[in-house]
């Protein structure tokens, strides 16, 4: 079976100038293309990376690449490149599953560049409801984030994450709580961004909303650059 995120990641490699700083994010497309970079020896040696994963840090530290952190970032970061599980037709993307998009958003906004990278499957005309936005909340204001969601969204589910390693909720890298919340429809995404930002307590949410510049994409009728749609 053709892995189509490789293709995608290698066709990254056009974006990459020698000497920059390069954002990433984490997933198999990002691994595939820190895997490309390091196998261009001269290119590889002349960047400096940072990245919100544990993961990817380890990756780039095992492949010997300089990693930095994003306060030691100077000049700002030439381009940000992370996978997602959906992203629309303004590029608008949900990024639900490792539950580091506080981190992950702050990257994208200091880059000049943000852009999507993977297989095709991840494009889609509208973003649906099949997966959740995710929360990160303050611990002391979970009781009021819940209170205030089910205001707003009465419909909407809103799950606590609970660790399967051990007893307890899971805790993000800033010692805050998630919850996924699910909605029977997803809302007008202008609306639900600033929703949800204007929740006490709520740190950040994992829509990125018209944040991505740009999305590599490969499929079966190959290598497409995709520009965000104007609304």
């Amino acid at each position: 079976m053709t892995d189509y995120k490789l293709i995608a990641a290698e066709a990254c490699l056009q974006f990459i100038k020698p000497g920059q700083t390069i954002g990433v994010g984490a997933g198999s497309s990002i691994s595939h293309l820190i895997e490309f970079i390091s196998h261009n020896k001269e290119l590889a040696e002349s960047l400096a990376f940072v990245s919100s994963s544990f993961k990817t840090r380890a990756l780039l530290q095992e492949k010997g690449l300089k990693l930095q952190f994003s306060s030691q970032i100077n000049p700002p970061i030439a381009t940000y490149f992370d996978g997602c599980d959906q992203f629309d037709e303004g590029l608008n993307a949900l990024k639900s599953g490792g539950g580091i998009h506080t981190s992950e958003k702050i990257l994208a906004s200091m880059a000049e560049e943000f852009i999507l990278v993977g297989d095709d499957s991840k494009m889609v005309s509208k973003l649906g409801h099949s997966y959740p936005v995710v929360l990160e909340i303050l611990p002391e204001a979970l009781t009021a984030v819940l209170s205030r969601m089910k205001s707003i969204y009465p419909t909407a589910s809103v799950k606590l994450r609970i660790a399967d390693q051990k007893d307890g909720a899971v805790i993000s890298d800033h010692g805050n709580l998630l919850a996924d919340v699910l909605f029977e429809e997803l809302p007008e995404l202008a609306v639900l961004n600033i929703d949800l930002k204007m929740i006490p307590g709520v740190v950040e949410h994992s829509l990125f909303y018209r944040m991505a510049t740009k999305a590599v994409v490969a499929g079966a009728q190959g290598i497409r650059i995709v520009h965000p749609e104007k609304e």
